[in-house]
């Protein structure tokens, strides 16, 4: 398994590393039978630590969890609770539905960009139809059945993800509603 600890704009030393390592492969351990990745962030908001994980299962989903404290260990422990949770809570549903898939979930490379959030105020940034684009990055979207990709957006705790449908292998949409539902979008079934 890769891993890849870092801080923004902190620095982190060798105990913290493997402290993190060590916790890490426990819990995976434990849950996840083939995790590929695991990304960990540190950074510092006001007084406080924000540790931010995420792990990378070879079945294509992605478990991440974020946890604050005013020490930087603790930060690191109670994103790890979190993670532990979100596995322990999946474990029998990544198990018994990834059963039949024998090979790892197919990614597709798309663009993914940030843009600029306006404020009523400002008046002269109004005037203007085009937003400014703050960030341009890459992100995959995975190929995944409707139930898998409601799963993944739970596991992530993501209001929203972007999927291709492995029926049809168009691109495909499932979000939290405001009344807890999911709603699922699937351009092709309108008719």
């Amino acid at each position: 398994m890769r891993y890849q600890i870092s801080g923004k704009q902190i620095d982190i030393g060798a105990a913290l590393q493997t402290h993190v390592q060590t916790e890490l492969d426990e819990i995976l351990s434990k849950y996840a039978g083939r995790p590929t990745d695991a990304y960990v962030v540190f950074s510092k908001s006001g007084h406080e630590y924000v540790c931010e994980s995420v792990v990378h299962l070879s079945t294509g989903l992605n478990a991440q969890a974020t946890g604050r404290a005013t020490e930087i260990y603790a930060a690191f422990d109670a994103s790890s609770e979190k993670m532990d949770k979100q596995l322990r809570r999946y474990k029998r549903r990544l198990k018994d539905h990834h059963k039949e898939r024998s090979q790892p979930v197919e990614l597709s490379a798309a663009g993914s960009y940030i843009l600029e959030s306006r404020d009523e105020n400002d008046e002269a940034e109004q005037d203007s139809v085009n937003p400014m684009i703050v960030a341009e990055m890459e992100t995959k979207i995975p190929s995944l059945s409707v139930g898998e990709a409601v799963m993944q957006m739970e596991i992530a705790s993501a209001p929203v993800l972007v999927f291709r449908n492995e029926k049809h292998n168009g691109v495909n949409v499932v979000y939290r509603r405001d009344d807890g539902n999911i709603g699922w979008i699937d351009p092709r079934a309108s008719g």
